[in-house]
């Protein structure tokens, strides 16, 4: 969504070309394979993701708000990775339509859903970051973060943390404009001066923000959770770490090679890499990466509620109440194994056992 601006005019491609050429200068870089490929892959992937993300977070937001009712810090970070990821995806048809066709939605549009689109992106990464807070405070320090992991203090970082996202995300409300270049209506973050160090600045924001700070805190939180859990005899040991190692890998997978190919891309403002072809299959890895990513906001829901054997419970009563969902569902095996019914464990807050059943 934050392409590269070229000159914002139009000139005849044979002249220029032959201009370049007899001046001795390369030729422009055709990208038209690019565009292509654009408005053919990422319209129904960009689509897929809208609807799976829209239907799991709405389902996490209801299940929190009708069962768990907001009674832990977990529940309040959970509540607001859902609603950061619903932020992300009401953008995603705008985006959509956009690389099918062209930007039709005018300027004020342009500039509230580019903003919304780093509000979202950012958020949902803080988020997934304070979980991993939170489960290592709850695991490890079990006893000494009683009196902090309270609703009351994760509402407050909530809000420091919305905070945080609106203002790194100021920059894609400020310069995102619409202009039009070869009868093409663009959409796109465009800046007047100091183009390449804002640029520079804005990548190099992604990457630190969106992936090496939370990356950092993550592996040290999951890691010492591992550690405690090795010395932990408990029956859920083994699932939780499968989830922990679930949650690193995922977030891994899904956005180190956006954050790479940003970086490269960095490269190539600064003219360290300078070549078409390199050029032309990092725009193609951008928009593959970036797609990419965009899944991962979809996975929030199966890899940090659906996981757990609490909240399989409150979906499938969920459904059950549902009296659609239930002709349609009536002979799932799930409704017979996991019943709703079924006793819990015993609530002891001090004890790693609660807090390995509320992870899960």
């Amino acid at each position: 969504m934050n392409a590269t601006v070229t000159a914002d005019t139009t000139v005849d491609e044979n002249i220029y070309n032959s201009y370049y050429q007899d001046e001795n200068f390369p030729a422009p870089c055709n990208k038209q394979g690019v565009k292509a490929f654009k408005g053919l892959v990422l319209p129904p992937l960009y689509f897929l993701v809208f609807l799976f993300g829209l239907l799991g977070n709405s389902v996490v937001v209801l299940v929190l708000f009708k069962y768990k009712r907001l009674r832990s810090m977990t529940d309040v970070y959970l509540l607001n990775l859902a609603i950061s990821d619903l932020l992300f995806v009401f953008s995603l048809p705008f985006w959509a339509y956009y690389s099918a066709d062209q930007w039709v939605f005018g300027l004020g549009l342009c500039k509230i859903i580019s903003w919304i689109y780093l509000v979202g992106f950012y958020s949902g990464i803080f988020f997934i970051m304070l979980m991993s807070i939170d489960r290592y405070l709850a695991i490890v320090h079990a006893v000494l973060s009683l009196r902090a992991r309270t609703v009351t203090y994760g509402v407050i970082t909530s809000v420091v943390t919305w905070l945080v996202a609106v203002f790194v995300s100021l920059p894609g409300l400020i310069f995102s404009t619409c202009f039009t270049e070869d009868n093409h209506i663009y959409c796109k973050t465009k800046y007047s001066l100091n183009f390449r160090q804002w640029k520079v600045l804005s990548s190099l924001e992604i990457n630190i923000l969106g992936l090496v700070i939370p990356l950092g805190i993550m592996l040290f939180c999951y890691s010492m959770i591992i550690r405690t859990l090795q010395h932990c005899k408990n029956e859920k040991k083994s699932k939780a770490v499968k989830m922990i190692l679930a949650v690193v890998v995922l977030f891994l997978g899904f956005w180190t090679p956006y954050n790479v190919v940003l970086f490269l891309e960095t490269l190539v403002e600064l003219e360290v890499l300078q070549d078409c072809a390199f050029e032309r299959h990092l725009d193609y890895a951008i928009q593959t990466t970036e797609a990419l990513a965009f899944v991962h906001c979809c996975l929030n829901p199966v890899i940090y509620f659906f996981l757990g054997e609490k909240f399989r419970k409150y979906i499938i009563h969920l459904f059950k109440t549902c009296k659609v969902s239930f002709v349609l569902c009536q002979y799932c095996r799930l409704l017979q194994i996991y019943s709703p019914d079924t006793p819990s464990s015993s609530y002891t807050q001090s004890t790693v056992d609660h807090e390995l059943h509320d992870a899960l």
